[in-house]
């Protein structure tokens, strides 16, 4: 059975979409089988890994709501053994037909269920708030990987997705873990990083991740090309980063 991982945040810009990209194409390259789930209506996961969200004809719209067997929505990806169900333009009205619908948080676990037998990871990429695509997410998943901006007010508005995690176990998702925190966008140069760090680590213990994820210029390029870190400069700081979170996880798992 694949471990299905959400990564989430409400807050945009903490290196979300660069995590789910990059940590889905480091395991990948370490020959495992992953599947990239983008469910966020923005699709930057999709564009992110070369793939244009107009050329596609089915994506995660279609496996929620019109009954289309997932397999029939998978891309390929730059990466053999990394593969994508997109985001299609259909799915910014998800939230809003989402809530007619009956058990509506648990359209998303249903439909992947098959796919668990073909993955050794399922990745879900969500959007930056707490809305049905995320809540759908969390209830599909067995763990949340939280990435944590090192910046200013950067454990501002955790608490609220923890709760919300938290609820969705209690009430949705019984074999949910607790996430798992993980640093992005730290300087080590910035005392203010060291603090966020300090402060996380002491909240949190086990739960952060020992990798840290720097800021890195490369790492920013790479999706204006459609390429993980790895395929785009594989000797980065960046690329050697999240190479070296693959091997946290797995090694955690």
């Amino acid at each position: 059975m694949g471990h299905v991982i959400s990564i989430s945040n409400q807050k945009g810009g903490v290196g979300k979409t660069t995590t789910t990209i990059n940590l889905a194409a480091s395991i990948a390259a370490g020959e495992r089988d992953c599947l990239l789930i983008d469910c966020d209506p923005q699709g930057n996961a999709t564009t992110g890994l070369g793939v244009d969200p107009a050329s596609l004809e089915q994506g995660l719209y279609d496996i929620l709501f019109a009954e289309l067997p997932p397999e029939e929505a998978i891309t390929e990806t730059p990466l053999p053994r990394l593969h994508l169900i997109g985001a299609t333009g259909n799915l910014i009205g998800a939230e809003v037909e989402m809530a007619s619908k009956k058990s509506k948080e648990f359209r998303l676990r249903n439909a992947i269920a098959a796919l668990r037998q073909r993955y050794d990871y399922i990745f879900l990429d969500c959007p930056p708030s707490l809305g049905f695509l995320t809540i759908n997410a969390l209830t599909a998943a067995e763990s949340v990987l939280v990435p944590l901006q090192c910046e200013y007010y950067a454990l501002e508005g955790l608490s609220q997705l923890l709760t919300t995690a938290k609820a969705v176990k209690r009430g949705l998702n019984p074999v949910l873990r607790s996430a798992r925190i993980l640093l992005t966008m730290y300087d080590s140069r910035n005392n203010l990083s060291h603090q966020v760090e300090d402060e996380a680590r002491a909240l949190f213990k086990e739960r952060v991740f020992k990798t840290v994820i720097p800021r890195n210029v490369r790492l920013s390029e790479a999706p204006s090309y459609g390429k993980p870190i790895i395929l785009y400069d594989i000797a980065s700081k960046g690329a050697q980063s999240y190479l070296a979170l693959a091997r946290e996880l797995i090694g955690r798992e």
